[in-house]
């Protein structure tokens, strides 16, 4: 228990210190969670939980990514009220903070500057509720029931308005503040002939809302900016990846969709200050290494993408040395420049580095299977997705189908044909087309008669299909060719 002596961690005399040192305390969080410091990161957090909206975030946040990473029910239930409880604590003080903003109109200049400030939390909070909305949708999508789609979607438009409003606020601000700064360094390069009394008239307590609201510091609304953009951006990126077909519908339900706008968003977060910057970095990365190649955006050539990686990769390889993910994205991007060794060599790394994440443990497997499968090495990838066939929760359908291809192209067709009987069982989303794909593929290799040539073939196919034959060397193209 605390000395009563000693001023409290919550008491008005630390506050104002503590609160300063928020927004840099949560990156240091986000900072220990992306170098591996997962349980550090979560202590820390949950350790200053009840001292700020964004500590409480910061907590939240923690406990939802353990959930989606183990997708155990117990710990979904945990990140769902952890969520509504930050939503609840920024819904609560949302109106005192409004009442206070009004009843600053007629002070000082010293009150005006305290008037901006409540408009900082009350923006801040806005952006934490909108965050917290997106969390929570993510929560009921993972259920994947139609009521939980319907609820998730609802929850998602709620997010995207205060996204909206949040950004147009900002960016309103910021350019209310650019302007002041412009005058007056005009101002102060022409002599003064003005009455004294003007300046102070200028300032008196007449002045608007508005004006007061633009004092706010340049670097704290450049932060603000850095923390609404990462899901404002988000938004765009994501959006824009919705088939053209739905694409009309789901702008018609009010969500947008514009891809350099969400990208330029999301750069603009991750130079931020703010607690999201490295998570903003990671969904470029993202983009740029698994998205954009996959799906050919932006037409064929992926060069680019790739070179802005590799960039963003080496402007934070002193931040994070030894993070997982960054590992990760690096094999990521040797893999898509047919560097296979180089991308076996960093999967590796940092499936060790994530001993205590089981769910980055499963994509630098997933991609340590396919490289070998690229590489023709059919007992190192056997060994990867029988791995994931039996510990991940994603698709075991589809895991068990690439582990019994790949079990068969070493030989042990008895073992692969009782492997292709698994499939059946573990197939449980008839909606799903790689399940399905992966079921009727089974069907017809589980016959008595199958051979270690056709599971060759299979897997042949499957780097087709998944266009991974572009990352093939000539050698093994060749190999594949002649079926040596």
């Amino acid at each position: 228990m605390a000395d009563p002596t000693e001023p409290a961690p919550g008491s008005s005399e630390e506050e104002k210190t503590e609160r300063i040192n928020d927004a840099e305390l949560a990156l240091k969080g986000i900072n220990m969670l992306l170098n591996n410091g997962f349980k550090e990161s979560d202590e820390l957090f949950r350790t200053y939980r009840n001292h700020s909206p964004l500590m409480s975030f910061g907590a939240s946040f923690v406990s939802f990514l353990n959930a989606v990473m183990t997708f155990e029910e117990e710990k979904m239930q945990m990140a769902f009220e952890d969520l509504k409880s930050t939503e609840r604590l920024c819904e609560s003080e949302n109106a005192s903070v409004i009442e206070t903003i009004k009843n600053k109109i007629k002070r000082s200049r010293v009150d005006s500057q305290r008037s901006g400030m409540a408009a900082v939390d009350r923006l801040q909070r806005q952006i934490i509720i909108a965050d917290c909305q997106v969390y929570l949708a993510v929560l009921s999508f993972i259920k994947q029931e139609l009521s939980a789609y319907i609820k998730g979607g609802w929850i998602l438009r709620k997010a995207w308005k205060m996204y909206n409003k949040c950004y147009n606020d900002i960016t309103h601000l910021n350019e209310g503040n650019r302007r002041r700064a412009s005058e007056q360094q005009a101002a102060c390069s022409l002599p003064s002939t003005s009455d004294p009394s003007d300046s102070s008239r200028s300032s008196s307590p007449g002045t608007s809302q508005s004006q007061r609201l633009d004092s706010i510091g340049p670097e704290v609304l450049d932060r603000l900016k850095g923390s609404v953009s990462f899901g404002y951006g988000l938004f765009h990126l994501c959006i824009s990846m919705v088939p053209p077909h739905l694409l009309k519908i789901v702008n018609l339900l009010g969500f947008p969709g514009d891809r350099h706008q969400g990208l330029s968003a999301l750069t603009y977060a991750s130079e931020s200050k703010d607690m999201k910057a490295p998570l903003a970095t990671l969904a470029l990365l993202w983009y740029h290494t698994v998205v954009q190649p996959f799906f050919a955006l932006d037409g064929s050539d992926t060069q680019a993408g790739l070179m802005e990686a590799k960039w963003i990769l080496k402007q934070r390889e002193a931040a994070y040395p030894n993070s997982s993910l960054f590992i990760f994205f690096k094999g990521r991007v040797q893999r898509l420049e047919c560097q296979i060794h180089s991308a076996l060599t960093s999967f590796n790394e940092a499936l060790d580095l994530a001993s205590d994440q089981r769910e980055i443990q499963h994509v630098c497997l997933y991609e340590i299977g396919w490289c070998s499968m690229i590489e023709l090495n059919y007992a190192e990838a056997y060994r990867a997705f029988e791995r994931l066939k039996a510990e991940s929760r994603w698709s075991q359908c589809y895991y068990a189908y690439l582990t019994g291809v790949c079990q068969g192209a070493t030989g042990d067709l008895e073992g692969a044909v009782a492997t292709f009987k698994d499939v059946e069982r573990l197939f449980k989303r008839k909606n799903n087309q790689i399940e399905v794909f992966s079921l009727k593929r089974a069907e017809k290799l589980r016959s008595p008669g199958l051979s270690k040539e056709l599971c060759i073939l299979s897997v042949i196919e499957i780097l087709y299909l998944w266009k991974a034959l572009p990352n093939c060397s000539s050698a093994k193209l060749q190999t594949m060719t002649h079926g040596d």
